[in-house]
């Protein structure tokens, strides 16, 4: 009597051993990339933030600072410090594990012509960026990005906000 794995013919059998070898590549590659986001949060944050404008206690809905230039480059050297491991120098994450920030909004401007419309999807997105930051990402118990609450401010949190958005293509 046959085994049913010796009745695969060859052909298959090659396929499915491709296939298994490329999980276990993609996997190896998802646990790297978790490793690189999971280390704790140890380095505080040195940049200097005294010269963004105090937002207070509340979170804001949408991002305060949006289009201030002088915001956008304190939040460039916060991202350079806190986010560029893996989110690239300057927000450029073309060689590295984390997602290209800079194309956040550009469904908005894609896409969208009316401008009330164009708004209230800017912000929806600077809650998911807000949300994000602070709670990180976690998908099915995998760390993909670390929570960031209690290390970063509210200003800290809308100054990186407007510095990728400085950075739209």
């Amino acid at each position: 009597m046959h085994s049913p794995i010796m009745s695969i013919p060859r052909g298959v059998a090659t396929a499915l051993r491709t296939t298994a070898l490329t999980a276990a590549l993609i996997g190896a590659a998802g646990v790297a990339a978790q490793q690189a986001s999971t280390e704790p949060i140890t380095t505080p944050v040195t940049i200097d933030l005294s010269a963004l404008p105090v937002l207070g206690a509340p979170w804001r809905e949408d991002n305060p600072y949006r289009g201030d230039a002088q915001v956008a480059e304190i939040g460039r050297a916060l991202f350079n410090q806190a986010c560029a491991r893996c989110h690239g120098d300057d927000g450029n994450a073309t060689h590295h594990v984390g997602t290209d920030l800079r194309r956040l909004d550009s469904y908005c401007f894609a896409k969208i012509k009316d401008l009330a419309a164009r708004r209230h999807c800017l912000r929806d997105n600077d809650h998911y960026f807000k949300e994000s930051v602070l709670r990180g990402k976690i998908r099915v118990g995998v760390t993909h990005m670390p929570p960031w609450e209690g290390v970063l401010t509210q200003e800290a949190v809308w100054s990186l906000k407007t510095f990728l958005e400085s950075r739209r293509p």
